[in-house]
């Protein structure tokens, strides 16, 4: 199959996913289902017919029932998901065209008029009425590619409520903000606000730059006086507390000389990280409204910052900003950078 650099795929915003055994019932309902077990059911079927005919066969009634008889249907349904989707990679990888009607379809979330592939209604991946919109199983079977081909793991709506904050924080990085909401009640459900919003606070160092500012806007404005309280708690801590100052505009907590640095990386790096190719944004972020001598100014000084993303962020000014003067000193700060990476190793 085709790969998709995960650089030029925005973080999707989650699906909603209905449980095994509807997602079962789909498959067995799809067109292309039945010909294949009418296929596997004759003993001198032309295996050619299928993609991989000894690795894709659908459980047939009798060990669907005896599955249902021995108290085991999650199993039945889990072997009939694992097959489907075999067959359907087999399906796609030799159609490219599929592939990318499949994928263009969730990525873009809208109806299609007009055709669609015939192949993608016989696997059950597309609804079979205009206007055309995937279906559950092709929700399902697109997020499984996705995450193979892109290495971008798309969030289902309602699996973060048993989650730890670090994972509740990555996961929530491209919720849009009505269904973040939501995901976020569902996290708290049963928990009390005080020690959640403490949960989320000590997980904002050892996150992601993304992950940080879901964070910081989760206890800002999602969690009440808790969550401010414990933001306010984080102030005086290096290089987080002047993050966490930044975004809330907390005028009191000024950045000190060797912050700025790791601040400015930090902020840009968030934009990086949400993936689409955005590198104005991460520009501007940097400049700040300054003129090409300021910003080439503040460029040098990402050489002293040890963020992990400082090198990456320096790459896109390189690549991408229209003054020579500031892709110049980024440059040199790249070079400065790897070099003091050497003597500290």
């Amino acid at each position: 199959m085709r790969s998709y650099d995960d650089d030029t795929l925005p973080l999707q915003p989650p699906i909603r996913l209905p449980d095994a055994a509807t997602l079962a019932s789909a498959v067995r309902a799809a067109p292309l289902a039945g010909e294949l077990k009418a296929l596997l059911d004759q003993p001198d079927a032309p295996q050619t017919a299928l993609p991989d005919a000894s690795q894709t066969a659908l459980p047939d009634a009798s060990q669907a029932e005896q599955g249902v008889e021995q108290g085991d249907e999650r199993a039945a349904d889990a072997r009939v998901l694992e097959a489907w989707a075999r067959v359907c990679r087999a399906r796609l990888a030799a159609d490219e065209r599929l592939l990318l009607e499949l994928i263009r379809m969730f990525l873009s979330r809208e109806p299609v008029a007009g055709r669609v592939p015939q192949a993608l209604t016989d696997l059950g991946l597309v609804r079979q009425a205009e206007p055309y919109t995937l279906s559950w199983l092709g929700l399902w079977v697109a997020r499984l590619i996705i995450a193979e081909t892109a290495g971008q793991e798309i969030p289902v709506m309602g699996t973060l409520a048993g989650a730890d904050a670090a994972t509740l924080l990555h996961g929530l990085r491209s919720y849009p903000e009505a269904e973040r909401s939501e995901e976020l009640a569902g996290w708290l459900a049963g928990r009390d606000r005080e020690p959640a919003a403490a949960e989320i606070a000590g997980a904002l160092a050892g996150v992601s730059p993304l992950s940080r500012a879901v964070g910081v806007e989760l206890l800002e404005s999602g969690l009440g006086e808790e969550g401010r309280r414990a933001l306010r708690g984080l102030l005086e801590e290096p290089r987080l507390g002047a993050v966490v100052a930044a975004r809330t505009g907390r005028e009191e907590r000024r950045p000190t000389p060797d912050e700025i640095a790791w601040v400015l990386v930090d902020m840009a790096a968030a934009l990086l990280e949400f993936g689409g190719g955005e590198a104005g944004e991460v520009i501007d972020s940097i400049a700040m409204g300054m003129d090409a001598e300021e910003q080439a100014g503040t460029i040098a000084i990402l050489a002293f910052s040890d963020h992990p993303w400082t090198g990456r962020v320096l790459r896109v000014v390189i690549d991408h900003h229209p003054d020579e003067r500031v892709t110049a000193a980024a440059r040199k700060a790249l070079r400065r950078l790897r070099g003091l990476a050497d003597i500290r190793t």
